[in-house]
């Protein structure tokens, strides 16, 4: 895959998304167990799980491909104050 190419997702590919804010300090074994909790899902399922911090800076995504977990942040540029559910004015 090139500079600029796309992820191919089959149509049973699920993405859960947290509703509610989380501690972004949160790591894999607690992710995991929110997903167990508030998600009522199987976090070894190979769904991507994306959370949103509290501050709403940042997006965290935890997954698990059959070996182990892998967990992604994203932080938006300077220019970017949050990730917020308000229209953008």
């Amino acid at each position: 895959m090139g500079p600029g190419g796309l992820i191919q997702l089959a149509p049973q590919f699920r993405i859960l998304v947290a509703v509610e804010a989380v501690d972004g300090r949160k790591g894999i074994d607690a992710l995991a167990q929110l997903c167990r909790e508030k998600l009522a899902a199987d976090p070894f399922s190979g769904c991507i799980f994306i959370f949103r911090t509290r501050r709403g800076t940042a997006i965290k995504l935890l997954t698990y491909d059959g070996q182990g977990f892998w967990i992604a942040t994203n932080q938006p540029s300077s220019h970017y104050t949050s990730f917020s559910s308000s229209p953008a004015s």
